[in-house]
């Protein structure tokens, strides 16, 4: 992959991040996410609310018929999971839904939106018990030409999702480019000023009252990423499960060295040119970025709180019914999302209503 990234730059010149981001991550062929799914998990590079166990699913299944009941919903309607990785998540929401309410799983077509194909190969292995229920998809565009009623989600996959590098120099913005290192490798340069149109209006956001060598992350697609899942529904809600901060704590002027990192077996480090293809990228979500973006498109917020409240709230009728004979696996479940001492403080999950079109 290291070859591959140094010829194209060698042919374009240095990259902007989110370019360098794109070939690590999910180039067809050598990208982190397009090898054998086993990234995930205790015995993989990081641990997700998917590695508790089946209850995270369950608990959403409990979240997606409540909004089906509370809008009267009949006849057809549409989950669309983004970032589904191996279809664990899939497989324990639809038996969750298939056990509490027959009829609405008798109407709901699930869809999976995954350019991968090993991905796709492994989440059609794993939902082979579903054969009429899964729909696969490169990408949400095959569903515009048949909008539905329904839920749109993803879990953790704000936060992989491309973003620049920036830095502060002689009291202005910088963007930090990734060029070829004459030793070999990668190294950063710095471009300045920032030409990015987009990038530009969203430093113009968040302000420069920060020191020189301060550098952090900015994402400014989430407004085209959006706007393409809006329109595979026709009404329903976005949810969004991540670890993040709302602008004001995001680009707090102490957070000097941002919040990228990369994961390789449960080790976190902060040096994402070393080893392209082979460890995870990420960076926390500036939920306020993707509030903004989604109320441009008409969206509305239904709630953002953390992890550990929201599955409170939304376990309420199942923690009621472990009264008397728990299900002890379960309950330690549900302790470990929502302890804030575990998944249950770091994470967050934006709800957004998306209104009849």
């Amino acid at each position: 992959m290291q070859s591959h990234i140094r010829e194209i730059i060698g042919d374009r010149g240095a990259l902007a991040f989110p370019d360098f981001m794109e070939l690590s991550l999910y180039d067809p062929e050598h990208g982190y996410y397009a090898g054998e799914p086993r990234q995930v998990g205790r015995c993989g590079d990081f641990f997700t609310s998917v590695s508790v166990g089946p209850l995270f699913g369950k608990l959403l299944a409990r979240r997606f018929l409540r909004w089906h009941r509370e809008n009267s919903v009949t006849g057809r309607w549409r989950i669309l999971e983004c970032g589904a990785h191996d279809g664990t998540l899939c497989a324990d929401i639809l038996e969750e839904i298939a056990s509490l309410d027959p009829a609405a799983f008798a109407g709901l077509g699930y869809a999976i939106s995954e350019p991968l194909p090993r991905l796709r190969r492994a989440q059609q292995e794993k939902l082979a018990g579903f054969p009429e229920k899964i729909r696969h998809c490169e990408g949400s565009a095959e569903l515009e030409d048949d909008p539905l009623p329904g839920i749109i989600f993803g879990n953790e996959l704000l936060d992989a999702l491309p973003f620049h590098v920036v830095r502060r120099e002689n009291g202005a913005w910088a963007e930090c480019l990734v060029a070829n290192a004459p030793e070999g490798g990668f190294c950063w340069e710095q471009r300045q000023p920032v030409l990015d149109p987009a990038l530009r209006s969203a430093l113009a956001a968040i302000g420069d009252d920060f020191p020189d060598g301060y550098r952090t992350e900015v994402r400014t697609l989430f407004g085209g990423f959006l706007h393409g899942l809006r329109r595979c529904l026709t009404h329903g809600l976005m949810i969004w499960a991540d670890y993040g901060f709302e602008r004001v704590d995001y680009y707090h002027p102490q957070r000097v060295e941002g919040t990228l990192r990369t994961f390789s077996k449960h080790r976190a480090a902060g040096n994402p040119l070393e080893n392209p293809g082979g460890i995870d990228i990420t960076a926390h979500v500036d939920f306020t970025a993707v509030i903004e973006a989604a109320a441009a498109q008409g969206a509305i917020v239904g709630c953002f709180r953390s992890q550990g409240s929201w599955l409170t709230e939304v376990a309420r009728e199942w923690l009621l019914g472990q009264e008397g004979a728990p299900d002890a696996a379960a309950i330690r479940q549900f302790q470990t999302l929502t302890h804030p001492a575990h998944l249950g403080a770091d994470f967050h999950i934006l709800e957004l209503i998306l209104n009849p079109t």
